[in-house]
């Protein structure tokens, strides 16, 4: 019986370890990676650039609601919000789309589409460090504390 508890102690404390060292939510997407931002600007010119602009610019007017009611694309770069999310929310998003009550409003419906049977979660955090590379160091080290701040 305690040889059966201290196994499912010993168990639980490995899962936790291997969560933890895995667990996209506390790893910070590092941008000065040039190898994973060369990577991360290929993938992103062929998934996100139709959308969100080949300088990450953006759709025009991406506050502006659409006649359908959805927004378009927003930005990347330091003119839009991406650099106000943890990178977990950032993985998540680009994994699994802007998903109502998650990452979006209850009832949102946004055009965004869901990347995580199309990239491998590599090529999704060579995207983010691309994106993520164009900022400046304030906005960075912004961007940094939340992602810190979130994963504690």
């Amino acid at each position: 019986m305690i040889v059966s508890a201290v196994g499912l102690v010993a168990l639980g404390v490995g899962i936790f370890l291997y969560g933890a060292r895995t667990d996209s939510s506390r790893t910070y997407i590092d941008p000065s990676d040039q190898t994973l931002v060369a990577l991360g600007k290929k993938v992103y010119a062929n998934n996100c650039a139709a959308c969100h602009g080949s300088k990450l610019e953006g759709q025009p007017d991406w506050r502006i609601r659409k006649a359908n009611g959805r927004l378009p694309a927003p930005p990347h770069d330091v003119t839009g919000h991406t650099w106000h999310h943890p990178d977990a929310v950032l993985i998540d998003i680009t994994k699994n789309g802007l998903v109502p009550g998650i990452t979006a409003p209850p009832g949102y419906v946004s055009d965004m589409p869901a990347y995580g049977k199309l990239l491998t979660d590599h090529e999704i955090t060579a995207v983010l460090a691309y994106i993520k590379s164009s900022w400046p160091a304030k906005a960075l080290a912004a961007q940094k504390e939340i992602t810190q701040q979130a994963s504690q």
